[in-house]
């Protein structure tokens, strides 16, 4: 079997450092790649050795495979951890380095291949009867017959990109009328996002929980899974809070969703880790959606319920070692949530924000555990995705990882950007997300930017004034700002307020 010694991280950021840290828990060697943007990250001065790769376009330094590989061989490197993004998810990459005689910490590139077309994830995981959303098998080639299909199966229909993701080269239908002005649209965005145009039909499920299953397998064919992950709080079709285990299935879903999962990896020779995505309609209904043949941003809810690190068992499977762990040895232990700290403004649709960290303080405590690659004064690139961290929590039950959650997210100052914190915080108050009834349309119906964080401002001088017609109405002279602000504290006019 092959042994690891030298690990070069394919990333940035903080899934970077996520890698580097069990590498060096490890004892192996580490080396980390830079754009000329990232020169004074912190995976850049934590890595053993670190090597600028190109200018800050991820064109030109982290998508740049044949620098990749050149560092690799100057540094004697064994294998290469991809993370996630970037080449992850990149057949050519994988083969790549395969042929240059290194370890890709991952999947092969033929099970990355089939599980990056949907269409061809479908078939594979059909010959083990998984669930599927009703619709076409095939990429559609005669619209008159897309059009009958979806007649069949009932609009509203959703029309997708068989090479998508992320929401692009998606488009609903409501009705037959409207059915080829958005076909044409889902083709030109999956054309332009990603150089094929293919697309397929699906029925359109209206109300829809994300749930999503962690995968592990070795290259002997041991396949696990390590439980799900509810990921149904979405904005733009993107991943904001995650958590492990979901409140809305039962032991008996989580059993054959967690079978179904496995078969789907058997079905392409899966090994590494990997995770199988469902929708479940609001019957309770699952059916396989997609197959992410990497490392998942929100791994790390499933670690702190299983206790196992995703990252380490990746390591040993890379280099050939049989899974120490069988499916009977795990269970759930507590409850972990995730919230994706982006600098975004949420009461701007989420617009992305770019500027430099004046304040970064990350909270701390028991329970609280915060993956990010950013420090205070670093300016935020315009060049990569927005996400300035993970904060993660864990508790006993839901109840306290959530409560852990909302005094850590009090706990974080950030200035500079605007962030989702704000928005985080109020999910976590919103009593449908306490009660667990919520699905991927929360943001649309229960959030409007209005709701975050009601002007202190605002409140002062309602509140001002009702004490001055209070003092008019008693004939008592108004007292001076000093004195005013000596009996009431400001958390008791919060108080008062809210009661």
């Amino acid at each position: 079997m092959p042994e690891i010694k030298k690990i070069l991280v394919a990333n940035r950021g903080e899934i970077a450092l996520r890698i580097l840290r069990t590498a060096r828990e490890m004892n192996l060697e580490t080396v980390a790649i830079f754009s000329e943007a990232d020169r004074k990250a912190p995976h850049v001065r934590y890595a053993g050795e670190a090597v600028c790769v190109g200018p800050a376009p991820s064109s030109e330094s982290y998508l740049n495979i044949d620098k990749i590989l050149e560092v690799c061989h100057q540094l004697k490197v064994d294998a290469i951890h991809p993370g996630y993004g970037f080449l992850s998810e990149n057949a050519i990459f994988a083969r790549r380095v395969r042929e240059a005689g290194l370890i890709f910490i991952g999947p092969s590139p033929e099970s990355i291949e089939v599980m990056g077309s949907k269409l061809a994830a479908k078939q594979a995981a059909g010959s083990y009867n998984i669930p599927m959303v009703p619709g076409t098998a095939s990429a559609i080639e005669d619209r008159e017959e897309a059009k009958r299909v979806s007649s069949e199966i009932g609009y509203p229909v959703l029309i997708k990109a068989s090479a998508g993701g992320g929401g692009k080269g998606m488009r609903v239908v409501e009705n037959e009328a409207e059915f080829d002005e958005q076909m044409d649209r889902a083709v030109s965005e999956a054309l332009s996002s990603f150089g094929d145009g293919a697309v397929f039909i699906e029925k359109y499920i209206t109300s829809p929980k994300h749930i999503e299953i962690q995968v592990l397998g070795d290259q002997h064919g041991n396949i696990i899974h390590l439980f799900e992950r509810e990921c149904s709080i979405q904005r733009r079709h993107q991943k904001v809070i995650e958590e492990a285990p979901s409140i809305s299935i039962t032991p008996a879903i989580r059993e054959e969703m967690g079978r179904c999962a496995v078969d789907v990896a058997r079905s392409c020779g899966y090994y590494g880790a990997g995770t199988v995505e469902f929708i479940m309609d609001e019957n309770k209904n699952f059916y396989f959606l997609e197959m992410n043949t990497r490392l998942q941003v929100e791994h790390p809810v499933t670690e702190l319920i299983t206790g196992i690190d995703l990252v380490k068992q990746m390591i040993f499977i890379a280099e050939g070692k049989a899974l120490t762990i069988s499916q009977e040895d795990l269970q759930i232990k507590g409850h972990s949530i995730e919230v994706r700290v982006y600098a975004e403004d949420p009461a701007n649709n989420f617009l992305p924000d770019v500027g430099t960290l004046a304040t970064y303080v990350r909270p701390q405590g028991n329970g609280v555990r915060v993956d990010d690659g950013f420090e205070q004064g670093m300016e935020i690139p315009i060049y990569y995705d927005p996400m300035l961290s993970k904060l993660i929590t864990y508790g006993q039950n839901r109840e306290e990882a959530i409560e852990k959650m909302i005094r850590a997210i009090d706990e974080y100052h950030i200035s500079g950007v605007q962030t989702t914190l704000s928005f985080c915080r109020f999910v976590m108050n919103h009593p449908v997300f306490q009660s667990g009834s919520f699905d991927t349309n929360f943001v649309n119906l229960h959030f409007s930017p209005e709701l975050l964080n009601p002007s202190q401002s605002q409140d002062s001088k309602q509140l001002a004034a009702l004490l001055s017609a209070y003092l008019v109405q008693n004939k008592k002279p108004e007292p001076s700002i000093q004195d005013s602000s000596k009996p009431v504290s400001k958390s008791r006019w919060k108080t008062q307020r809210l009661g």
